[in-house]
């Protein structure tokens, strides 16, 4: 271990800092976060640094740095541009016994600074030894990822109630167990939720009660499109968590493998004349698993509030008192189009958006048609390959264009995405030579003519346009 690795309190001790450019700027703006007072000593000064002087926030000296600027100092950051004036301060530093941070100078410091992950009062910090910087970002950037944004809010909490479950619970192993079940249960959850008072007044109940039987919690996830790097973080961490998943047809295998190893996989997906489970047994099992205590992940492709029936599940966890929480995904409308090179809105082209679902609650497609023949629109159909003939023909009799622009787009976001265009009236021909397969997603409208232009995504050579003119696959 090349550092030994410490967290110094700065709070309202004397910190100078020489030079008050960009780097400067972030060295000062690390320090009065901690709380230091700062001075800083510079003849020239960048834009931010003179603002954080005229609110306050900073002593600035507009001029050359001077050896008495270091007495009383318990901290300094040397970030000029001048290699000898940078080479003296760490040397007289080093002399008076002045911790010192040369900028890009690893050899003249006798303290570097690390990438930091600020979660108020938790800390973490990571360093390469000032060997690879970029590489101590990157992995900042991955534990970012992985520490909630609130989990400094559960640690304040937790002091908040230290003393109070030091009185409940005798041993420190108990004591143990106790705040390991609060961190990964529904107390840590209610403060990422923003609902503090209701988990401080969870934390009181349990610490009262020691001996009461755990309460479950249900997490209605968007699973997204396919693609597993379209899940949210927090998706992700409550995919960890669970302890029984209830998932859908659309959730991709992709997706399921970063579920949590030992959870409960249960299928409840539905399909066109086969559902593997009855909404209304869907609805019961949540309920029924969340009262044994488990934490229960309700998975659904894309999201869960759009054509995803989740309104009518957290509907029957509310009637029950269920605690529940519901994260957005990336829904299919928002992620094909993307993948496909399909803008939804573009100002030349579709002033608004419409998504439509392809079969309604009785199976039947009785739309209404007429509000979805706007020429500057986009319409997203969900579930409309069935129908496809109805749709296109509905839409034609209801007066929109038949060289209209369209686009199939089966298992988008996927490896094996296959895109499909064609003009409105040659789109059932199209679909009855290719035979795309479910899920597919019907987008219609004139912003599917840029997708040749705007198109990023090559997941193979699956990318069909179909021309009248050639009836060959280009």
């Amino acid at each position: 271990m090349n550092y030994f690795p410490i967290f110094l309190d700065l709070n309202d001790e004397a910190c100078l800092v020489i030079g008050a450019g960009s780097i400067a700027a972030r060295k000062i703006q690390l320090l009065t976060r901690s709380g230091a007072r700062v001075t800083v000593v510079a003849p020239r000064v960048c834009a931010e640094v003179r603002e954080a002087a005229e609110q306050g926030r900073i002593e600035l000296l507009r001029r050359e740095f001077e050896h008495a600027d270091l007495n009383g100092r318990r901290l300094v950051f040397a970030a000029t541009g001048d290699n000898k004036l940078n080479t003296g301060v760490a040397a007289a530093c080093k002399q008076l016994s002045i911790p010192v941070n040369v900028v890009d100078r690893t050899a003249l410091c006798t303290f570097i600074m690390p990438s930091i992950i600020d979660r108020s009062p938790i800390i973490a910090a990571v360093s390469t030894g000032g060997n690879a910087p970029a590489l101590a970002r990157l992995m900042r950037g991955r534990l970012e990822a992985a520490i909630p944004a609130g989990l400094g809010k559960v640690a304040a909490l937790a002091g908040e109630f230290r003393e109070k479950a030091k009185l409940a619970f005798s041993s420190t192993l108990e004591r143990r167990r106790f705040w390991e079940s609060t961190f990964e249960g529904e107390v840590a959850e209610l403060v990422f939720a923003g609902r503090e008072s209701e988990a401080r007044a969870k934390l009181d109940l349990q610490l009262a009660n020691p001996e009461s039987s755990p309460t479950g919690q249900v997490f209605l996830v968007g699973a997204g499109p396919g693609d597993p790097d379209l899940l949210t973080f927090k998706a992700l961490r409550l995919m960890q968590r669970a302890d029984i998943v209830l998932y859908d047809r659309l959730v991709s295998p992709a997706v399921l493998e970063l579920v949590r190893r030992d959870a409960e996989l249960i299928y409840v997906g539905k399909s066109r004349g086969d559902h593997a489970v009855d909404q209304h047994v869907i609805n019961q099992l949540l309920v029924d698993y969340a009262r044994q205590g488990k934490s229960v992940l309700r998975l659904k492709g894309g999201d869960p509030f759009i054509f995803g029936r989740g309104g009518e599940e957290i509907d029957t966890l509310a009637e029950q008192g269920i605690s529940f929480q519901v994260v957005p995904g990336i829904t299919a409308a928002s992620g094909c189009a993307a993948y496909a090179g399909i803008p939804l809105t573009h100002r030349d082209y579709a002033q608004s958006c419409v998504f439509v679902t392809g079969h309604l609650k009785n199976g039947t497609i009785d739309l209404n048609w007429d509000a979805l023949t706007h020429t500057e629109q986009t319409l997203v159909f969900y579930m409309g390959l069935v129908g496809l003939p109805v749709i296109t023909a509905k839409l034609m009799e209801h007066g929109l264009s038949p060289d209209t622009p369209c686009a199939l787009i089966q298992q988008g976001t996927m490896s094996d995405q296959r895109v499909f265009t064609a003009p409105l009236s040659e789109l059932t021909a199209l679909a009855e030579r290719e035979q795309p397969k479910a899920p597919t997603l019907l987008i219609v409208g004139h912003v599917v003519s840029l997708r040749e232009k705007l198109n990023w995504f090559q997941p193979g050579t699956n990318n069909v346009r179909y021309d009248m003119m050639r009836a060959t696959p280009v």
